[in-house]
């Protein structure tokens, strides 16, 4: 079980001076209650017991804050770094205080509004038996954002920090911030921290060496609620979260609303078999569109049948390239899908170089509907509050089999395919139009009278 939290402090908040009004950064006050003070009754809300906050400037202040809270009601330990040390330093420094019966930690940054299920996380790590595991997630901004690269065991393979080589091309894989360690893990690195207090932090300094000791970081991918609010816009972005609900429903312990959007003929182009990155172009407005649906608070979910692979054209190292690309252009406006699922298979035989063991009749090929009950497992999907973009009739089957709305595009095959005989909830001439009327339908459903009790 999960029942100790590391909370790193001890930053000066100078990009928030405007907003602190002499307060230490921890105490900014969003929407009403002081950041601190939302992780404490968050770690606490999540049946974490024990917390160690680990402060540098302005702690007499955090100190007192905390004792006027009767320290939430949480087995709480301050420890004053003396002087910065860094993130991972000052996880380092604090070893000697943790609760020793901990074998997991926690460990969150005091910048940080946060609404993910840590129970769900955890379980991922305990699954995986990695030394530490690693909160990731895609955002609007993949360019300028330290990213991660997981291999196909979802164990991390590579971090690419920002800024980025020009050219350069990575999933859309970023860190947030927010971590699981073994204790001995944690203890087995505490060297690192050896001799004069140095600047250590956990994404430059000691997840590398880590790896480099050949020890296993594991990704934990998740669209649940995390944002650094350590900015005076970044602030103002949490706090219309918070009012507008996203923030609480932030969380996979609730279910989640999707759009499922098919890939060739929504999202980009339609080119036959796409074997290469540069083959794939988005279709006009389709990154303006997924946008919209990423500020709404729906999840944007792929799901694209590629028998490209099946057919030996291409390999799934080369489809994770032409989906990295996909990740790329859409980033690049702002724009990210949560996750991209796709079906490898196909099940005619008989095109040279196939692979046959991909020649098979699966449960995933749409109109199956395999990718949509996978994904809904993974992010905890409501299906029948959820919709689906496609353009060929193999999708508007796929959404009738799962119990999904459906809305056929004119764009790519238009329905013209002929494959089923499959009749759509809705008709829209482009994925920006069928946009315009999921969120229509959206804002009709905000409205409806609720029916008297």
């Amino acid at each position: 079980m999960l029942n100790q939290a590391v909370i790193l402090a001890g930053g000066k908040g100078t990009r928030l001076a405007s907003r602190l009004n002499g307060l230490p950064k921890p105490l900014v006050n969003i929407a009403g209650i002081p950041l601190l003070e939302r992780q404490m009754l968050y770690c606490k809300s999540n049946r974490i017991t024990s917390v160690l906050l680990s402060v540098n400037h302005k702690a007499e202040q955090i100190t007192a804050f905390c004792a006027g809270k009767d320290n939430f009601g949480l087995r709480l330990s301050i420890v004053d770094d003396g002087e910065p040390r860094g993130t991972a330093g000052a996880a380092l420094a604090a070893l000697p205080y943790l609760d020793s019966a901990a074998e997991d930690l926690l460990i969150l940054y005091g910048d940080t509004l946060i609404n993910a299920d840590p129970a769900r996380f955890h379980a991922a790590h305990t699954r995986s038996g990695a030394d530490a595991s690693l909160f990731l997630h895609p955002n609007d901004h993949p360019h300028d954002s330290d990213l991660v690269e997981l291999d196909d065991n979802g164990f991390v393979a590579a971090f690419h920090p920002s800024p980025h080589p020009d050219g350069a091309e990575y999933p859309n894989l970023v860190n947030a911030a927010l971590y699981i360690l073994r204790r001995e893990t944690l203890q087995a690195l505490r060297e690192l921290a050896a001799g004069p207090p140095r600047i250590l932090d956990f994404a430059e300094h000691l997840f590398p060496e880590l790896l480099a000791r050949g020890g296993r970081i594991h990704g934990y991918v998740s669209p649940e609620y995390i944002k650094d609010a350590g900015t005076p816009e970044r602030l103002d972005q949490a706090e219309a979260d918070i009012a507008s609900g996203r923030f609480a429903q932030g969380t996979l312990r609730l279910p989640q609303r999707a759009v499922f959007l098919d890939r060739d003929g929504v999202l980009n182009e339609e080119a036959g078999f796409i074997a290469n990155p540069d083959h794939l172009r988005l279709l006009p407005g389709s990154a303006a569109a997924v946008r919209r649906l990423n500020k709404a608070g729906l999840l944007a979910v792929a799901v694209t049948n590629q028998a490209v692979v099946a057919h030996g054209e291409c390999t799934e190292n080369g489809l994770k390239a032409v989906h990295t690309r996909l990740e790329t252009l859409l980033g690049r406006e702002g724009a990210y899908l949560d996750r991209i699922y796709y079906c490898p298979h196909h099940p005619d035989k008989g095109f040279p170089g196939e692979r046959p063991e991909l020649k098979i009749v699966c449960d995933c090929r749409k109109p199956a509907v395999g990718m949509l009950r996978r994904a809904a497992q993974d992010m905890h999907i409501n299906l029948a509050g959820s919709l689906l973009v496609g353009d060929r009739t193999s999708d508007i089957l796929c959404a009738r089999q799962a119990g999904v709305t459906s809305i056929l595009t004119a764009t790519g095959a238009g329905g013209r395919d002929g494959a089923y005989v499959a009749e759509p909830d809705y008709r829209a001439a482009d994925l920006a139009a069928a946009v315009d009327l999921i969120l229509n339908l959206e804002a009709g459903a905000r409205a409806a009278p609720r029916p008297a009790s």
